[in-house]
């Protein structure tokens, strides 16, 4: 898939919609279709609206859901990794590269379903870090290859990658 082009994903049914709510412990919002699904079978990233239903701007395009896997996040994020991450940018120019393109596919998947007049995406980009849901979200929806921090964080994972049934 080419970076900037908007992947095809699975519409949300009732019973995903059920799920997401008790996976986030509330209504989903914005949602517009479920981007990945873990091994058992349930949402794992959902693919959410540029606007809440009220109007309000909502640039993160890609949610991560999943409890276990955003737990897992939480716990590498709380190791400090992110300032790391940001200093590396500064330093090695074709990750910079690479993160900058990332910015701009979000852009442009986001813009191609509403633009919102703005270059604010997700997580951070394209000058530091700081959401790494956001970009293990954007990787688990897109595919590797198109977020260079997101295609870490899933390899950082990859040892307590949920298997089977995780909402068990």
């Amino acid at each position: 898939m080419n970076s900037t082009e908007l992947p095809s994903f699975e519409p949300v049914t009732e019973a995903d919609r059920e799920i997401i709510a008790v996976q986030l412990g509330r209504p989903p919002r914005a949602l517009r279709a479920v981007a990945a699904r873990c091994p058992g079978g349930h949402p794992s990233v959902v693919q959410t609206s540029p606007r809440l239903e009220n109007g309000t701007p909502f640039p993160t395009l890609y949610y991560l859901t999943c409890p276990r896997l955003a737990s897992l996040v939480g716990r590498l994020e709380a190791s400090g990794i992110m300032k790391e991450m940001t200093a590396r940018l500064e330093t090695d120019e074709e990750l910079a590269a690479a993160y900058l393109r990332a910015h701009e596919s979000y852009l442009a998947q986001r813009d191609a379903i509403e633009p919102l007049g703005h270059q604010v995406t997700a997580g951070g980009m394209p000058g530091r870090v700081k959401c790494l849901h956001v970009h293990l979200a954007h990787t688990l929806a897109c595919g590797p290859g198109v977020n260079p921090f997101g295609d870490e964080t899933l390899e950082l994972l990859r040892p307590d990658w949920p298997s089977g049934d995780c909402a068990k």
